[in-house]
């Protein structure tokens, strides 16, 4: 029985999924599943852990049934995640000692300032390549070790471990046997030494986290292990390992620096591949793109903290949307959002501005607004973060953008496509496959079993679905834009200027 197909596992923010692909890069079987947000406190975002195991397995075996294929047809499996998340668990039983805290949460704000007012923004910015903020998972491990009693003890004593959701899945998933994350996750903890390619012992120190908790991190196509074999009916070898954005540039076949994509999932992320040496540019992070056979690819990035999260507040909390692919046919009712601008910061402000006080806000309601325009700004907000980003980039002049990859489930969506390449004033390019995520671990576990034989054989199944160009006139866009960087001055810092 040839093993021709590769599994992967795509435990993103809001919900899991598993995705079979074929040689060809096509879909034969897929499944998801929603699950859980909590929010113990405004601002506070976690998530069940082993809810989370528990999902990513069932749809796996879902997706199997799907495909109608045997397990032992799969050949390996790609394992990619929402990165920033911590959880911690105990090594002899398996359960996390506390919810797996969100990339998106604000519980730990004042331990970064704390770090911010002992200097250690530099060092940071110097050895991580990241912005020193909350978001990252560093200030997430201190937390729940003051938190929970007795756990500091416990994971100086290396009772218990540290993961990103990679890790905690990949660690279920070999029966606790492989404790290891790839270069791109590790890259962004806000600990890992990105020049030096190691955890950083004296920012582990200032920060007061015990090594020992820490994964051994290794190739985004290394050996992670293999599953137990009563998971799926076989035992599959895990071959691939990438955070979710670096996954999806890896996906979109933008193995040449210069070439980047933009991912419209919970968040919003833009990644510009830089090749073998990291680029620095004000306001963005510098990241590894990812480990391939021994040899490190650098990223830079702008990471938006609510994307498609939006709509899903529309959805979800707002109520003024059933489905999400409601807001394309709700958005081309009305011809513009009528002066509406609808500005997501629900958990503070990411790229290029780095505000953990930001909060929310919808400006320019007059007494004609309808739904119509509230939906249709909701959808406009992705675009306009998504130039905040490449604006960024482009700050300095040494950097032109002509065209624009784009991926993530909101890319189905013409209306949202149209307007990123209006607001732009850039060719948008939306692929046939856009579950780029996905993809992009499934195409590092067939390199790293095999499947595939190189990137170049990778880029030749890249295919363009549709094409959009620019057709606003440069003086409206230039309008539009400066009314939606007005609308976010306003949520500057509200958090601190009003306690509710």
């Amino acid at each position: 029985m040839g093993k021709k197909y590769i599994m992967a596992l795509d435990a993103g923010t809001t919900g899991v999924r598993a995705i079979i692909f074929g040689k060809t890069g096509c879909i034969i079987g897929d499944a998801s599943r929603e699950f859980a947000q909590i929010f113990p406190k405004p601002g506070w975002v976690e998530h069940d852990a082993a809810e989370i195991l528990e999902s990513q397995i069932e749809v796996a075996r879902q997706a199997i049934n799907k495909a109608g294929i045997c397990p032992e047809e799969i050949r390996a499996i790609g394992v990619t995640n929402q990165r920033e998340s911590a959880v911690i668990w105990d090594k002899s039983t398996g359960k996390p000692v506390y919810n797996a805290i969100c990339w998106q949460s604000r519980q730990t704000a004042e331990i970064v300032e704390k770090w911010v007012e002992s200097g250690l923004t530099d060092e940071i910015r110097e050895k991580t390549g990241l912005v020193i903020d909350a978001y990252f998972s560093a200030s997430k491990i201190p937390w729940i070790l003051s938190e929970v009693s007795g756990a500091r003890q416990r994971a100086e004593n290396g009772e218990l471990l540290f993961g990103t959701i990679d890790t905690w899945l990949i660690w279920n998933l070999t029966g606790g046997k492989s404790h290891l994350t790839d270069y791109s996750n590790a890259s962004r903890t806000m600990l890992y030494n990105i020049v030096k390619m190691d955890w950083d012992e004296e920012l582990c120190r200032k920060m007061d986290i015990p090594m020992a908790i820490l994964p051994r991190v290794i190739d985004s196509n290394g050996d992670y292990g293999t599953t137990k074999a009563a998971l799926f009916g076989a035992e599959i070898p895990i071959r691939g390992d990438a955070g979710d954005q670096q996954a999806a540039l890896f996906g979109q076949a933008c193995f040449k620096p210069g070439m980047a994509k933009n991912t419209f999932g919970t968040a919003g992320v833009y990644v510009m591949n830089t090749g073998d040496k990291p680029l620095f540019k004000e306001g963005l992070t510098t990241t590894i793109a990812w480990g391939l056979n021994g040899k490190i690819s650098y990223g830079l990035e702008g990471v938006i903290f609510i994307s498609g999260a939006a709509i899903q507040w529309l959805r979800d909390e707002a109520k003024i949307i059933y489905t999400a692919a409601d807001t394309e046919w709700y958005g081309f009712m009305v011809p513009d959002t009528g002066g509406v601008y609808l500005v997501p910061a629900f958990v503070g402000l990411c790229a290029p501005y780095w505000d953990m006080y930001a909060r929310g806000m919808i400006i320019g309601i007059t007494r004609g607004t309808t739904r119509n325009h509230l939906i249709r700004a909701g959808l406009e907000a992705l675009a306009y973060q998504t130039k905040d980003i490449i604006n960024a980039v482009m700050k300095d002049g040494t950097i032109a953008i002509t065209e624009l990859r784009v991926d993530g489930g909101a890319v189905k969506n013409s209306l949202l496509c149209q307007f990123q390449s209006d607001i732009l004033g850039v060719k948008v390019i939306r692929p046939k496959i856009t579950e780029m995520t996905a993809l992009g671990a499934a195409y590092l576990a067939g390199l790293g079993s095999g499947l595939w034989a190189s990137t170049d054989e990778i880029a030749e199944q890249w295919e363009v679905d549709k094409e959009f160009q620019p057709e606003m006139a440069p003086e409206y866009r230039d309008n539009l834009y400066h009314g939606w960087q007005e609308a976010v001055k306003l949520t500057r810092g509200w958090a601190n200027k009003v306690k509710v």
